[in-house]
């Protein structure tokens, strides 16, 4: 039975190679889709968490991902916020999209940011000084190309780089928050209030605290931030990763589907062959299903191949893309695949089951 896989497999090398690379388009789909879904929201979590603070403000009904958020927040509820107990300090965040960089740019005010962070690890440059100075992490200034003391716009601004400073507090980008409260017209509003307190054990404390304060508002603990990051919590997105692996499944139960049923009909006269040898319904099934089954094999070799393949070209091209291959799901995209190809082999495989000995013989 092997060597008559084998066999069958080399007698059409072409078919056998473009079979396995449509297996291998359905693994790095399913591989880079999630791998990209929960890589960005695991860095963007990571980066969150990475400000210090220990709880997150919000207006109600606010999401997880910031970049939905608004500003209606007055300035002044930060005043508030600082005279509870066991707090330490706040500090009030604007955020505002960029969709020309894809990104969320962040308007600090840098003595409270610091207080609440610990302040900026910087790389180049100075802390911000002016309106119009803007700081870039690391990363940003890599693949933007940014150095101290060009100028850099977004948002139909010119800014100054101040700085690059190390990567990790949240955004990539930070510019004073009164500016871009000028810019945006949200003048004296915040999105969101960054609350450290005196001691990490007294977060529960001033959590409750803030819901009496602030009944209705959206209130967080930033170290369960990077749990709350998934997919099933972010609205759709669960539906469109759950679409794209379906049309991934479909992409390989068709090659797979298409390049059987050739074979059929191509062999007609090899099974009926086989039949004459004796050969009976389940020989032809399980040689068919076992043909798939190797096909699937080398187009999931290929398939992990080429995910990290297109992983590299991608973070090469644009480093800030943050994409998360693990193990389980390269294990869940092969039995995927795997499953795919016998379902898709079954028709094929039966119908050749089917075909009586004499008019397989007869067939031209």
């Amino acid at each position: 039975m092997g060597e008559l896989v084998f066999r069958n497999l080399l007698h059409r090398p072409l078919r056998t190679l473009i079979g396995a690379m449509g297996i291998a388009v359905e693994v790095a789909l399913v591989v880079l889709i999630v791998g990209l879904t929960s890589g960005l929201l695991t860095e963007t979590a990571k980066r969150i968490e990475g400000i210090g603070a220990d709880i997150m403000l919000q207006p109600p009904g606010s999401s997880y991902m910031l970049a939905f958020g608004s500003a209606p927040m007055p300035i002044k509820i930060g005043n508030k916020l600082a005279e509870m107990k066991y707090v330490q300090s706040v500090a009030p965040v604007l955020f505002q999209f960029n969709t020309s960089g894809v990104e969320i740019v962040y308007g600090i005010d840098q003595d409270s940011f610091r207080a609440v962070s610990g302040g900026f690890v910087f790389i180049q440059g100075h802390d911000l000084e002016g309106p119009d100075d803007i700081l870039v992490d690391d990363i940003a200034a890599k693949t933007k190309k940014i150095q101290p003391g060009q100028d850099y716009r977004i948002f139909d601004h010119d800014w100054h780089v101040a700085g690059i400073v190390e990567h990790g507090k949240g955004s990539r980008l930070f510019v004073p928050l009164a500016t871009l409260q000028g810019l945006v017209g949200a003048r004296d509003k915040a999105s969101v209030f960054f609350v450290r307190c005196t001691r990490p054990e007294h977060t529960e404390d001033v959590m409750e605290d803030m819901r009496h304060l602030l009944p209705g508002y959206t209130i967080r603990p930033l170290k369960d931030y990077l749990s709350l990051m998934t997919s099933t919590n972010i609205p759709g997105l669960e539906s469109f990763i759950n679409a794209m692996i379906l049309l991934a499944i479909t992409i390989g139960l068709l090659v797979i589907f298409l390049t059987m049923y050739t074979t059929v009909i191509e062999r007609t006269r090899d099974i009926g062959v086989l039949k004459s040898l004796g050969a009976n319904q389940w020989f032809v099934i399980r040689a068919l299903l076992s043909e798939s089954a190797a096909l699937c094999l080398l187009g999931i070799g290929a398939g992990i191949g080429l995910s990290y393949l297109v992983r590299a070209g991608f973070i090469w091209k644009f480093p800030t893309l943050t994409i998360s291959i693990t193990s389980a799901w390269i294990l869940r995209a092969a039995a995927i695949a795997l499953l795919g190809a016998l379902f898709g082999a079954s028709y094929p495989a039966w119908l050749a089951s089917r075909k009586d000995a004499v008019e397989a013989l007869s067939y031209d």
